[in-house]
């Protein structure tokens, strides 16, 4: 593989690969549920509680990721769950049964919770050191991550329906993902300074009251983009009519919108700052929703779903930054409780759709997207700054 000798590009380059593995590995199983459902003779309902265990797994993984995080810092402990999720998927390949698939999926929930959490703290620790804007992008690393694996389930299928060969070609490609991030990894969490002003905060206490608002906009923020990949598409068929050919045309918006809005939302931090691009951009995707959601319609509907994909791109990465400011802790805590809302979102609306109407479910994320603008007024944010060149930074420091 090619190696980056800037610094900077190359830890950036460094910390994009953990993301892009962690879409990867979980795009790699996810596609291939209905070979494993075979596999394992498993009904629907078995299906949907291993997907659930998967999120348990991680939700309760709360109290060791932050243990972890503190004894072996957020390098050692991105690249241990990495190369776990990679050799997780031979696991699975060969399950024998359901129970050891359930043991299996809530081992990989907990492998997410750890790398999720590492690899945001790289991000924020890339950014504190170099004074530049960069998480938006690494999140849009792992829809690419994910893109990818989808493209070699596709691929790999018109060859093989083996899911072993599937998913050893995968740890493959994850393992090499794995040692290339290896050498370009930021050493410490933290610049020294900032690692001087924390040692305080090395014991776990009580969320502060910041942290949980923080909390509640990545839990709201991840209800979001769960109940929209879930459920776009059961709306654009079975409420505005569109046609079998077009309904998948909602994922795919949504989708496209909000990759593209996260390779240029580091470029608005900096102008705007965090706290703007939060609320106006999480007020813009409920404002979106709702007047789509009014109006009906296959166009409105799919302009609707454009306006959250675009508002709710840069919402999950400045809150991380926001929360890994707080301390490992701060930013563990804010990583579960987005586990929990991706989690149990998308179950909520369609409860709510199946005692009122989708209409109905999806005016709950419309609310959500809300409910995200008003926690955003709660957190205290860091200043908008240009983000400069490494020469023209250098030179006004010197100035």
């Amino acid at each position: 593989m090619f190696r980056v000798h800037d610094p900077f590009r190359r830890a950036q380059v460094a910390i994009a690969a953990l993301f892009c593995c962690l879409g990867f590995q979980y795009a790699t199983w996810a596609s291939r549920l209905p070979a494993i459902k075979t596999h394992l003779g498993l009904t629907a309902a078995e299906v949907g509680l291993l997907l659930m265990a998967t999120g348990v797994g991680a939700a309760a993984s709360f109290p060791l990721v932050a243990m972890l995080m503190r004894r072996l810092g957020s390098r050692r402990l991105s690249l241990v769950s990495a190369l776990g999720l990679a050799l997780l998927l031979l696991v699975l390949a060969v399950a024998p049964n359901y129970p050891t698939a359930l043991v299996i999926m809530c081992c990989d929930g907990v492998l997410v919770a750890c790398l999720n959490v590492a690899m945001n703290a790289q991000g924020a620790a890339l950014e504190a050191t170099y004074q530049r804007n960069v998480m938006s992008k690494l999140h849009a690393t792992f829809s690419g991550g994910s893109l990818g694996a989808a493209l070699l389930a596709s691929g790999l299928n018109t060859v093989t329906s083996t899911v072993a060969v599937h998913f050893g070609v995968a740890t493959v490609i994850l393992l090499l993902l794995v040692g290339y991030a290896r050498s370009g990894l930021l050493p410490q969490d933290q610049p020294a300074e900032k690692q001087q002003e924390n040692k305080s905060r090395t014991k776990w206490t009580l969320p502060a009251r910041m942290t949980l608002w923080m909390g509640a906009a990545m839990a709201f923020g991840t209800v979001i983009e769960g109940a929209m990949n879930d459920w776009s598409a059961l709306y654009l068929r079975d409420v505005a009519k569109a046609s079998a050919e077009l309904a998948p045309m909602g994922i795919a918006v949504v989708s496209v919108m909000m990759v593209t809005a996260r390779l240029f939302a580091d470029g608005w931090r900096s102008r705007w700052g965090d706290g703007l691009i939060v609320r106006g951009g999480s007020a813009l995707a409920g404002a979106g929703l709702a007047l789509a959601l009014l109006s009906g319609g296959v166009v409105p509907a799919l302009i609707g779903f454009a306006c959250v994909g675009l508002g709710i791109a840069a919402v999950t990465p400045c809150v991380y930054v926001a929360a890994a400011g707080q301390g490992s802790d701060a930013l563990t805590l804010v990583a579960t409780m987005g586990t929990v809302g991706l989690l149990a979102g998308p179950p909520v609306i369609g409860f709510i759709a199946n005692s009122t109407g989708l209409v109905w479910g999806l005016g709950a994320v419309a609310v959500s997207a809300v409910l995200v603008s008003l926690c955003s007024t709660q957190i205290r944010w860091t200043a908008a700054e240009p983000d400069l060149a490494p020469e023209v930074r250098d030179r006004l420091d010197a100035a």
